[in-house]
């Protein structure tokens, strides 16, 4: 008997902002199954093209967000996990800063927004199960790699990278050691620059050197938060 195994990609795109924290994108369904329940984007793979290319298409057309930072999380394929067909959802997530973008829900999408990772609604078919995935594949990434970076400001004060970190990590950081520790290595730069956010002294800002960074990782200099 031939196969009829269909390929989907879905795609857990996660923004931050320092007053909202940290969220992810999602749509509301047009369509049955699961008509106005909120799901990741995605959808099935063309014949004429890559996973990522369908990824990238998808997030475009339900949401109308491009993604500079992707990367393949992992294949989830229960036979019933679409009511439809039987689907294997190959799925990646993503990092972008939202206010960089204009939300724009098509195609089969009836809406989109951010909702915060801790107070997200019903989601249709295991986006519950690839959403839970994504967070503990972005946690475990934070600590050898620094991927936080791409949710910022190009800009920032300290203290939302660090509230960043501990919203992401879910604990609570020794301020003093964590920015110790992320000074030391050398790919963060304080500018000649201030910020005033609340009332109080103005907050420095800070960058990410991009190219300092991959010198370093060039050479083999590890990045791990918690050495």
């Amino acid at each position: 008997m031939p196969q009829s195994i269909k390929v989907a990609v879905d795609a857990v795109v996660f923004g931050y902002d320092a007053e909202e924290g940290v969220s992810v994108l999602l749509i509301k369904r047009k369509f049955e199954p699961f008509q106005k329940f909120w799901a990741l984007p995605g959808g099935l793979v063309k014949d004429d093209e890559s996973l990522e290319e369908a990824v990238r298409r998808e997030l475009k057309e339900e949401s109308g967000v491009d993604v500079t930072y992707l990367e393949q999380l992992y294949s989830f394929g229960k036979p019933d996990r679409d009511p439809r067909n039987r689907v294997v959802s190959i799925t990646y997530y993503g990092l972008v800063r939202p206010k960089d973008y204009q939300l724009s829900a098509q195609t089969d999408a009836e809406d989109v927004a951010w909702f915060n990772i801790s107070r997200l609604p019903k989601l249709a078919f295991d986006h519950k199960q690839i959403v839970e995935t994504a967070i503990k594949r972005l946690r475990g990434k934070l600590a050898y790699e620094p991927v936080g970076f791409e949710l910022l400001d190009k800009k920032f004060p300290f203290s939302d990278l660090e509230k960043l970190y501990q919203t992401l990590l879910a604990t609570q950081l020794d301020r003093r050691n964590f920015k110790k520790r992320i000074m030391s290595y050398g790919f963060l730069e304080e500018l000649d620059e201030n910020v005033q956010r609340s009332v109080g002294r103005p907050a420095a800002l800070f960058q990410f050197n991009r190219k300092k960074y991959f010198e370093l990782k060039d050479k083999g200099y590890n990045f791990d938060l918690f050495l």
